[in-house]
């Protein structure tokens, strides 16, 4: 089987806008930016949950709350890994309890660390709702899960590797797909 080059599907323009959109849209969904909380599920969840609530203050002129939070040991294939678990740091800072929790992450797949993560907010409250915001969605669901907001669809194969890059992390912003068809080359943009 031949691999293909990695394809970069979303660049930092691409990143910048897509995430500009995100924010006025759960702005114009929630209408009451002191109620929400936007939570990054670690590891670069995080950084794009920063970056919205930044892009909801210069919006809406208030602070938003951040947290991140760290769902290793609520996955439900803890015990089938062969390699040990990374463990990231969760710190939520405020009480979720009756507010609207907007749950961040980079790539939505198999909706398997979304239900995670919403195991894992049940140990800090209850919030009265909570809404996802990826930054990319390439489908092939597990479970029924669904975004509320999202920066790119995009077609893939279940073999496909996509990854996001942040610049926090990896010293630039991307979201490059890798793939073992050549279909990965024609998602383009």
């Amino acid at each position: 089987m031949r691999v293909s080059a990695p394809a970069t599907l979303l660049d930092d323009d691409d990143i910048r806008r897509a995430l500009t959109r995100i924010a006025h849209e759960i702005v114009e969904r929630d209408e009451r930016a002191d109620d929400l909380v936007l939570v990054g599920i670690a590891n670069r969840g995080d950084h794009l949950a920063r970056r919205l609530a930044a892009e909801i203050e210069r919006i809406e002129g208030m602070a938003v709350p951040v947290g991140v939070l760290d769902i290793t040991f609520y996955r439900d294939d803890i015990g089938l890994r062969a390699e040990a678990p990374e463990v990231h740091e969760t710190r939520i800072d405020v009480d979720i309890t009756g507010r609207t929790v907007v749950l961040v992450d980079d790539v939505l797949f198999t909706g398997r660390t979304i239900r995670a993560a919403m195991d894992a907010l049940t140990d800090f409250g209850r919030p009265a709702r909570i809404r996802l915001a990826v930054l990319v969605d390439r489908g092939h669901r597990e479970l029924p899960i669904r975004a509320d907001f999202v920066g790119k669809n995009v077609p893939t194969h279940r073999d496909d590797d996509v990854r996001v890059r942040v610049v926090e992390l990896d010293g630039d912003d991307a979201v490059v797909v890798q793939g073992a068809s050549s279909l990965s080359q024609e998602v383009g943009r």
